[in-house]
C-alpha cells in the first residue's frame, strides 16, 4: 500500500501515529490465531477475534465498508488458512473522541461465523478494572510498515515493556491513565507505529490494550486502549446482538 494511504489511514491527535511494528521480526506462521486484518475502504487495520463473530480493534479505524480476514499470515497470498468475510455493523464507542482518541475502541459484527481452526482462534479478554502493572513483557503483531519505506506483507511481532502513566502523561496531552496504557521502554527502539492500528497487547495470553497512537517518529513510548476499563460495554454489546449474526457478507456495516 502506498505510504500516503497509509499515513491517512488514521484519525489521530496532533503529533500521533500507531500501527507499525518496529524493532521487531516476523512471527511464526500462526502463532497469533487470533489476528484480523481489517481491509477499510482503501486502508488497513489490525484487529483480534473476541468470540467466533466478533473481533475488536480501535474506533478510529472505522470505515464504510470493511473485510475481515483470519488466519493469514501473508496477506498479499490466498493462504489455506484464511477465513474472510464483510461485517455486519461496526460499533465504536459511543464516547469515542476523535480529536484525543480516549475511548478508542470498536467492536466489529462479523457477517458469519469464522470457523475454530488452528490458525483462527480468539483470544482472551481481561476482567473488567483488572490492571496491568508497569514491568509486563507483553507481545504486539501486525502487518504495519516496519520503517518509514519498509513495507512487508508477512505477520511481525514486537516485545514491549508496560511503562508507569507518568511516562505518558508527561508526553501526550490527552493521556488518561483510567482508559489507556503506556507501552514500550523509551531507551529501546521498539514500538507500535503507522500503519497497523486497532492490533492487541497480549500479556500473559489476555489481550490487555489495543494500539492507538504514539509519537510521529515512531519513538516509544505509545499509547493503548486499556481493554478492561471497556469491559461492561463489551460484553453488553456482544450480548445486545448475539442472535443476528448472518451467514453473508454486508458490504456497508452500518454503525450506531
Amino acid at each position: 500500500m502506498p505510504l500516503l494511504l497509509l499515513l491517512m489511514a488514521f484519525l489521530l491527535p496532533p503529533g500521533a501515529g500507531a500501527g507499525e511494528i518496529i524493532g521487531g521480526r516476523e512471527a511464526r506462521p500462526h502463532s497469533h490465531p487470533y489476528m484480523a486484518y481489517l481491509q477499510i475502504d482503501a486502508q488497513s487495520c489490525g484487529g483480534f477475534l473476541v468470540r467466533n463473530d466478533f473481533v475488536l480493534t480501535a474506533a478510529h479505524c472505522w470505515g464504510r465498508t470493511i473485510t475481515v480476514t483470519l488466519g493469514a499470515h501473508n496477506i498479499q497470498r490466498q493462504e489455506r488458512t484464511q477465513q474472510r468475510t464483510g461485517t455486519l455493523r461496526a460499533i465504536r464507542h459511543p464516547n469515542y473522541d476523535p480529536q484525543t482518541n480516549r475511548n478508542d475502541i470498536m467492536l466489529l459484527q462479523l457477517a458469519r461465523r469464522m470457523r475454530r481452526t488452528s490458525a483462527v482462534r480468539s483470544v482472551t479478554l481481561p476482567r473488567a478494572r483488572a490492571r496491568v502493572r508497569p514491568g509486563a513483557r507483553c507481545t504486539v503483531a501486525g502487518w504495519g510498515l516496519l520503517g518509514l519505506n519498509r513495507g512487508t506483507n508477512r505477520l511481525h511481532e514486537v516485545q514491549l515493556t508496560v511503562q508507569s502513566d507518568s511516562r505518558c502523561s508527561n508526553r501526550f496531552t490527552f493521556y488518561d491513565s483510567r482508559t489507556q496504557i503506556c507501552v514500550g521502554n523509551p531507551m529501546q527502539r521498539k514500538s507500535a507505529f503507522l500503519g497497523d492500528s486497532g492490533g492487541p497487547l497480549v500479556c500473559n495470553g489476555v489481550a490487555q490494550g489495543i494500539v492507538s497512537y504514539g509519537d510521529r517518529r515512531g519513538s516509544p513510548p505509545a499509547v493503548f486502549t486499556r481493554i478492561a476499563s471497556f469491559m461492561p460495554w463489551v460484553n453488553r454489546t456482544m450480548r445486545r446482538f448475539k442472535q443476528q449474526c448472518q451467514t453473508s457478507p454486508s458490504d456497508e456495516p452500518p454503525t450506531l
